[in-house]
């Protein structure tokens, strides 16, 4: 019997609501070129025909980031970027129109680039996704050279610090690793620090089938737990495959 879900803050991703009492939310990843304007849009008509509810798209370079203006003439997905490294692709992604950041711990490390993206994505009421990834962690955060949950869960807190004092809130976490038992004991640690809202997933899960299995086992295994307000099923090939487990 799952046991009583937990009770996360509620945040806002476009006209998506998520966490809170709200239903958890399918989302998924676009596998195009961002600057790839037709293509992406595309892709995510055929997401949001599979189920999927909110889209993120890769950001690693600027033309990416200005791309999203025009996905979202096009679309009625919100769409969150993926910044990669470059605290200026946030911004740009902000300029245009983006409705939720992930923001790597790993890669973006300068406390005042991070408060900077905290003020602007604020004037615009877009949350910010600290997306801890084992395979990434910052060196500051490994215990004996290895990536453990409980430096995961510092990893995170150290990012959610920095943006809470900076006077944001509108804060949505995830802590992956490929491996099942380190994703669900971060999870799990986390889950008692504080109520942001909870985004899982298996990083990098293995070829179809493997992927299927590890995403069923950790992230059922939260779900039955109370845990967890999003989810996206990481699997290769077309992404239109990840929201249709997903929703099995």
């Amino acid at each position: 019997m799952a046991m009583e879900r937990r009770r996360s803050r509620a945040v806002r991703v476009g006209e998506l609501a998520l966490g809170g009492e709200n239903p958890v939310v399918i989302q998924s990843m676009t596998n195009t070129a961002t600057s790839d304007i037709a293509a992406t849009v595309r892709q995510i008509r055929d997401l949001q025909a599979a189920g999927c509810e909110l889209v993120r798209v890769a950001v690693p370079d600027m033309d990416s980031a200005r791309a999203i203006a025009a996905i979202k003439h096009e679309v009625s997905l919100p769409i969150a970027a993926d910044i990669h490294y470059d605290p200026e692709l946030a911004l740009a992604a902000l300029r245009a129109g983006a409705d939720k950041l992930r923001l790597n711990p790993g890669n973006i490390r300068d406390p005042k680039a991070i408060r900077e993206i905290a003020a602007r994505a604020a004037e615009r009421g877009v949350p910010i996704r600290v997306g801890v990834n084992a395979g990434s962690l910052d060196a500051r955060f490994l215990k004996g050279g290895k990536a453990t949950p409980e430096g995961m869960v510092e990893a995170a807190l150290w990012e959610i610090s920095l943006l809470e004092k900076a006077g944001f809130h509108d804060i949505v976490v995830s802590l992956k690793a490929a491996e099942v038992e380190l994703t669900v004991e971060a999870n799990r640690l986390l889950a008692r620090e504080g109520n942001w809202p909870l985004h899982l997933g298996i990083t990098e899960p293995g070829p179809d089938l493997e992927g299927i299995v590890k995403s069923a086992v950790g992230i059922g295994i939260l779900l039955s737990e109370g845990i967890g307000d999003t989810i996206r099923v990481s699997l290769p090939g077309d992404p239109v495959r990840e929201v249709e487990v997903a929703w099995e």
